[in-house]
């Protein structure tokens, strides 16, 4: 397939169908509430790019396995990235009114029934995981790989970790380089890596595959919010599609606060080196990954 678009599309048509979408008023015992169906829907449907998705499905296409087994683990990570966008725009996290160029869910919903609608996302993707993996207990101990790479990514010493951090930088007004690669590998590029290495499982890799993808996520993950960090300091509010300038205002520990922009464009350029040095086992088949990594230098969006 190879090409993010038709990943992104097969993504957004499972996602039309899970979670269920609940008539508004309904009241039936074993179905979520309407509002909650709304306000998760609401999110997840904004748009976007479904890059760590699209980027799971071409790894199992990489290494050969069957992209229609796995889209259901990548509709989950689809899930538990837009929970996480819910949360860090709450008033309590970044307090941000604009996501994906329309009204954060808080401010549609309320604070209360956004925290909710992020939960739900995150247990629905849990939820779809497990039902896929009980749907093919012949596959099973391989999904449950995946589901546990998944869930490490997503959870206390991956984007969770990161994100608890960052909080902690921000209010401290700490300003440590090794604290910032230690937010920007866990807040953003654990959920590039672990997607990474969930396709590895679901595929049965060796281990110098999963070892190039996680070196490769781990690159292209650092070089995704370095290019994020510049974004918000040279970028427009547009084709960004949320409030630019706010890390600097909040005194957030970013790559430009610790590098300038000159140090950050060189972090980029390295990072984008060791992204496309991990790919080299796979030669030519890996050519998916190597196009994303040098769109992501010098994107607008």
């Amino acid at each position: 397939m190879n090409d993010l678009k038709a990943y992104a599309e097969i993504v957004n048509r499972r996602l039309a169908e899970i979670p269920a979408v609940i008539p508004e008023g309904a009241y039936e015992i074993g179905e979520m509430p309407w509002l909650l169906s709304r306000s998760m829907r609401y999110s997840l449907e904004a748009g976007g790019k479904r890059l760590r998705p699209a980027m799971l499905l071409a790894a199992v296409e990489l290494l050969g396995g069957d992209v229609d087994a796995a889209l259901d683990f990548a509709c989950a990570v689809e899930m538990i990235h837009t929970y996480s966008l819910i949360h860090d725009d709450l008033p309590g996290m970044d307090d941000d009114t604009l996501r994906r160029g329309r009204p954060t869910n808080h401010v549609v919903f309320g604070v209360g029934q956004a925290i909710l609608a992020g939960d739900g996302l995150l247990n629905c993707a849990f939820e779809t995981m497990l039902a896929a993996a009980l749907r093919h207990p012949e596959r099973a101990h391989k999904s449950l790989q995946a589901i546990h790479e998944i869930a490490t990514g997503a959870g206390v010493t991956g984007m969770i970790a990161g994100q608890v951090m960052d909080l902690y930088c921000e209010a401290n007004r700490v300003a440590d380089t090794r604290a910032l690669e230690y937010i920007q590998r866990n807040k953003t590029a654990c959920m590039f890596i672990y997607p990474l290495r969930a396709a590895a499982r679901l595929c049965g890799a060796d281990e110098d595959a999963l070892d190039a993808l996680t070196r490769y996520g781990d690159a292209f993950g650092r070089l995704f919010q370095a290019t994020d960090d510049l974004l918000d300091v040279t970028g427009d509010t547009a084709d960004v599609g949320k409030t630019l300038g706010k890390d600097a205002e909040s005194g957030k520990l970013t790559c430009v606060s610790a590098y300038g922009l000159e140090g950050t464009q060189r972090l980029v350029e390295r990072l984008h080196q060791e992204a496309l040095d991990a790919l080299s086992i796979f030669g030519d088949r890996a050519a998916f990954f190597a196009d994303l990594v040098d769109s992501m230098v010098g994107r607008k969006r």
